[in-house]
């Protein structure tokens, strides 16, 4: 229980860190602990200049472990992120070089600009936690955690995420311009750290980490709420009650609301879960994982949109 305590106050300790130094991110700044302490995968979307590098920069500086950053271009190669065996011609062996995949926090930056090959590489890293080259099977460090983000308003030279990939990401946050008074706070901001870089009093160490995934397991979820989130989930794939959605939430929709709510409970310091805590965070859950008809998507009305309705008509027990 000490463990855990401990571990509950560290990673209370890195959120606080994190939100010092990212003005009006707390939404992102909460799914991302929630993916680091369940395992998951983060998809961040938003506009150029709005902070998206630098939340996952901050969240690695946090934490003690490995962090590479992969920059996607059309011309990017699978093996750039896997790696590739390289001949040595004074051993005459082929040795592994291991690319920036072998990392526990991954920034993938742009992640629509990389080529389907290299999108497949990435799949069955996030998928798996391994990585398939020349024939040989190498398992990724623990924990791993991908957090991708996207452009939104550039098409040109892009390769659309195929959903099988989307499905991978336990959220999408899409991330807004900030207002007058947030604005202001990031020039402060810009001026303290030009004066006095700043850096983490502590960080997450590993053994925390995996104390606080103990702890995220423990937090109980009673079956009445694990009905409400099948409820919510399965109202997609019903044509009378979503007759918007031509292709439903997979049950890793299930899984991601019923793991997120575990954490999102811990971190706010309670040992079970609430429909609020489902509810909180169906729209970055879901709403990536289905996808609309036409007419739907013709009339404007958008996944995010499906789900805030099936929230309201749909109740917890």
């Amino acid at each position: 229980m000490h463990d855990i305590a401990t571990a509950n106050s560290a990673v209370l300790g890195l959120r606080d860190w994190i939100e010092s130094r990212l003005i009006g991110r707390t939404p992102l700044v909460e799914r991302l602990l929630i993916a680091l302490l369940t395992g998951g995968h983060v998809l961040v979307e938003g506009i150029p200049g709005l902070a998206k590098t630098r939340a996952v920069r901050v969240l690695a500086e946090g934490c003690d472990a490995s962090f590479s950053r992969i920059q996607c271009t059309p011309d990017l190669m699978p093996s750039d992120l896997t790696g590739t065996p390289v001949f040595r011609p004074d051993t005459g062996d082929f040795v592994f070089v291991a690319g920036p995949l072998f990392h526990s926090i991954v920034l993938v930056d742009e992640i629509n600009r990389a080529p389907p090959k290299v999108q497949s590489a990435l799949l069955e890293a996030m998928a798996e936690n391994q990585i398939s080259v020349g024939g040989e099977t190498r398992p990724l460090p623990e924990p791993f955690m991908v957090v991708a983000t996207q452009n939104p308003i550039e098409h040109e030279g892009t390769f659309p995420l195929p959903e099988a990939q989307l499905d991978r990401f336990m959220y999408h946050v899409v991330v807004s311009t900030p207002g007058p008074e947030d604005e202001m706070r990031i020039l402060d901001l810009v001026d303290v750290e030009a004066a006095t870089p700043a850096s983490p009093q502590m960080l997450l160490a590993l053994d925390n980490l995996s104390a606080a995934k103990q702890g995220v397991q423990g937090v109980h979820v009673a079956p009445a709420l694990k009905e409400f989130i099948v409820r919510l989930v399965t109202a997609t794939r019903d044509g009378e009650t979503c007759p918007e959605v031509e292709h439903p939430v997979s049950p890793r929709g299930s899984l991601a609301l019923l793991a997120g709510a575990r954490a999102r409970a811990w971190l706010d310091g309670r040992d079970f879960a609430t429909p609020e805590d489902v509810a909180h965070l169906a729209e970055d859950a879901l709403a990536h994982r289905m996808v609309l008809t036409w007419r739907a998507e013709a009339d404007g009305t958008t996944a995010r949109d499906v789900i805030r309705g099936l929230l309201g008509r749909i109740e917890p027990l």
